[in-house]
């Protein structure tokens, strides 16, 4: 590419990647255009008001070694709006509730021998002493499970949490996606042993608009309910992008949606087995309940359920960790469902989502009256999970594609890691980064 005096760069998608991108491009005096579909900015991290209080559709928090976001709170100056506080985990399993959030309450988790308590214990240790993930990439989650933790372990812990999620294809999912999982969780720890969260003062929302304004105080522009339709392409190059009622000129393209969205608009311009590897990558779509109560459910953050014939795989209590107070006293409660798209239940109208979730939920919690419910709100995400399955990486599309200035950062991409707001944010300032240096005529690594 050949460098101009003002060079324009779009962003398509205003998620925390896109507008990670967009804010970096700008630190390099890059001027950025996000355009955005929906009718505000988050992506997965979007909100909506609850009890006067910004809410995510979709359960967040970040751990306390996500650096990558950490440093942008801190280079935005609003690192005293980082919150950190433990979190309570456990487990629902044989019509029980045993609390897992310490070494000592895995010693007490009685569904296991003693044993098998310890072997639990030891596979997260062992998981994290992991250093080249690559020797896991061909092997299944559920046979180097069991190879570490042994059949009752899988059975009773891993396997109802990897079907949950994952449903039919459980089975596919690659050992690096399960081992990257443990050795999130299992990093973030205090003192005692107990896991340690963290969160953002009023919410991912306040987070989000934090950084459009600092994009805009670099003379960038984010613009919303503007849904990109194609793209104009000249000798190989993106010259403008088509919206549903005008273009918008522009030097480069950062393309965050997921991967099959953007194939629809590079498919006219490049080779059909691009446009083939694109769409090769499986995703689950996600369904989202949340549930604004009078009172709370239990007194656990994060309620693995280990019971297969449960179809939501955990029960998050949001106000367990952030407190009730926040949202005018309203206990906020998350039930999330990862499916096909195709699977009945997405395609259900809400009403009948949230009787469905009730019905299910008081199973759990019997005294789970429908005058407790205050409020019920349901959120879909399409493309929500990638499928990571063996041999992944060599699936992963470069972010460099055959347009010679159209750049690819999508949660596809976050690997060895999984998706979340941390990689998000690191995805984007280095498909950032490698525009500029692309724009300075030079070379970067594809990492």
């Amino acid at each position: 590419m050949t460098p101009t005096s003002s060079p324009h760069i779009a962003v398509i998608g205003a998620g925390f990647c896109g507008l990670a991108a967009a804010y970096e491009l700008g630190v390099r005096g890059i001027r950025a255009t996000v355009l955005e579909r929906d009718g505000e900015i988050g992506g997965l991290a979007g909100s909506f008001n609850a009890g006067g209080a910004q809410l995510e559709k979709f359960y967040h928090h970040w751990f306390t070694h996500d650096v990558h976001i950490m440093r942008l709170v801190e280079e935005l100056g609003q690192s005293d709006r980082i919150l950190s506080r433990p979190s309570r985990a456990g487990a629902y399993y044989a019509h029980q509730f045993f609390k897992l959030s310490t070494p000592l309450d895995l010693l007490r988790f009685s569904p296991l021998p003693f044993w098998s308590r310890l072997r639990l214990g030891l596979l997260a240790l062992r998981a994290r002493r992991v250093r080249d993930w690559r020797g896991l990439e061909d092997r299944t989650a559920a046979d180097w499970l069991r190879e570490l933790g042994g059949e009752r372990v899988y059975e009773v812990v891993w396997e109802p949490l990897l079907r949950g999620k994952f449903g039919d294809l459980a089975e596919e999912v690659a050992a690096v996606w399960f081992w990257n999982k443990l050795k999130l969780r299992g990093s973030s720890r205090g003192k005692g042993g107990a896991e340690q969260l963290a969160y953002y003062r009023g919410g991912f929302a306040a987070l989000a608009d934090a950084l459009a304004d600092a994009i805009r105080a670099q003379g960038g522009a984010i613009r919303t309910g503007v849904a990109v339709r194609g793209l104009q392409v000249d000798a190989g190059r993106v010259t403008d992008i088509v919206t549903a009622d005008a273009t918008v000129a522009c030097d480069g393209v950062i393309a965050t949606p997921a991967l099959p969205i953007v194939a629809e608009l590079v498919a006219p311009h490049v080779p059909g087995e691009y446009v083939a590897l694109m769409r090769r990558i499986r995703y689950l779509a996600n369904i989202c309940v949340v549930l604004e109560l009078d009172r709370s459910l239990s007194d656990i953050y994060w309620l693995n359920v280990n019971d297969p014939s449960f179809p939501f795989v955990a029960v998050i209590e949001h106000t367990n960790f952030e407190p009730a107070s926040t949202y005018a006293g309203r206990h906020i409660v998350y039930l999330s469902k990862y499916l096909p798209a195709t699977d009945a239940v997405y395609g259900m109208p809400d009403a009948d989502v949230v009787a469905f979730t009730l019905e299910h939920l008081r199973r759990m919690f019997p005294d789970l009256a429908d005058e407790r419910v205050l409020a019920a709100h349901v959120w879909r995400a399409r493309y929500a999970q990638p499928v990571v399955e063996c041999g992944y990486r060599r699936l992963i599309p470069d972010r460099q594609t055959p347009l010679s200035n159209l750049l690819l950062a999508t949660m596809a991409q976050i690997y060895p890691q999984d998706r979340g707001t941390n990689y998000a944010i690191q995805q984007g300032r280095e498909a950032a980064r490698a525009f500029a240096a692309m724009l300075n005529g030079e070379t970067t690594r594809n990492d």
